[in-house]
């Protein structure tokens, strides 16, 4: 892939706009504005003060949560279109809409359901037309997921695999389209990439091994293993090691290097083991938040770079992430602050 170079008038201009982005949206101090919020109406008010809809709390669940990742969307399509020739790392940033809506659109004519999920609109960059559902071949022909096609899983309908089959297509895209950056644009962004990356196949594989029982053999044919550096070390290397260590045993995981991030709250220093087991949940959200900090930090420390510009991203979706939690918590009765403190999230 050819190097892409970026006009630095192009990037000034889309850190300003990401920052009055930014200041506006429900991340930092602000997210603690979200903790008053009881009911589905008053949160519709607070996000969208200027276009909330009078409706009753049942039909305003989908409604809003669809609303509340269109807004996120269109706040990422524009600051893509600051650039006059957006560099294909951004548009996959994009993008990742679209392969989880794939994933939507097979588990449903998997379970033979009558209607089509929704899918996110991103305008012109959107690659599959997913008004052919639910003739699948004919949406993923002459696309680059056509390779699915081809796969035996696809045919045995194993959705697990097609899933991890997506996830390990997406970041080595992904991944490559970051080294057609100059080497100034990308020196954060690598390093939070890797982390996320080693991150979400570790919380993989716990998964794996706490849901589905899967062997360690097994587990590593779904893990993400891009190299990276001169020593050409796998961004699996950490899941892998975890593999090794018994699920129900906390100290056994002292050397692995994403051990804080699992749960300890049936750990007692000192009086050893009650009935612990690693949960692959909480680490999810762990490692969100360590995500989050790294994005939300860099994004202030690397003004009018690339690298502030995937940091923005990162905090956009961070945020669609606290948003739609709360949509789902409220609509089960539970308050602002009980959602927060099953997030892992310090107000």
């Amino acid at each position: 892939m050819p190097m892409h170079n970026i006009n630095p008038g192009d990037k000034s201009y889309a850190f300003a706009k990401a920052c009055g982005i930014i200041g506006k949206s429900f991340v930092g101090k602000r997210i603690k504005t979200l903790e008053s919020v009881g009911k589905l109406s008053e949160l519709d008010k607070m996000v969208f003060p200027d276009s909330f809809r009078d409706l009753p709390e049942k039909e305003l669940l989908i409604n809003l949560e669809n609303r509340i990742i269109s807004r996120t969307v269109n706040s990422i399509i524009s600051i893509v279109k600051c650039f006059d020739n957006p560099p294909e790392f951004l548009i996959l940033l994009l993008r990742v809409y679209e392969y989880a809506d794939l994933k939507s659109a097979i588990l449903s004519v998997f379970n033979k359901e009558a209607h089509p999920p929704t899918h996110t609109d991103l305008g012109n960059f959107q690659t599959l037309d997913f008004s052919k559902w639910p003739d699948i071949t004919a949406m993923l022909k002459n696309t680059e997921f056509s390779f699915l096609l081809k796969e035996k899983y696809f045919l045995e309908q194993k959705t697990v695999t097609i899933e991890t089959a997506l996830d390990i297509h997406y970041y080595k895209a992904l991944w490559k389209s970051l080294f057609a950056l100059p080497g100034r644009d990308r020196a954060v962004t690598e390093r939070i990439l890797s982390d996320e990356i080693s991150l979400k196949n570790s919380c993989l594989a716990l998964r794996l091994r706490t849901y589905y029982s899967m062997s360690a053999e097994k587990i590593k044919t779904h893990l993400i293993d891009i190299q990276t550096g001169r020593a050409k070390h796998s961004l699996a290397a950490d899941a892998v090691k975890s593999l090794r260590f018994p699920l129900d045993d906390f100290p056994a995981w002292s050397s692995w290097r994403w051990r804080k991030f699992l749960n300890t709250s049936s750990f007692e220093l000192g009086s050893g083991l009650k009935h612990w087991q690693a949960d692959p949940r909480y680490f999810q959200n762990a490692a969100s938040r360590y995500l989050y900090r790294l994005a939300k930090k860099n994004f202030h420390f690397h003004t009018f770079s690339l690298d502030s510009i995937f940091c923005y991203i990162k905090l956009k979706l961070f945020e669609e992430d606290i948003l739609t939690s709360v949509v789902e918590g409220l609509n089960m009765g539970m308050s602002s602050k009980d959602i927060f403190s099953m997030m892992g999230i310090e107000l």
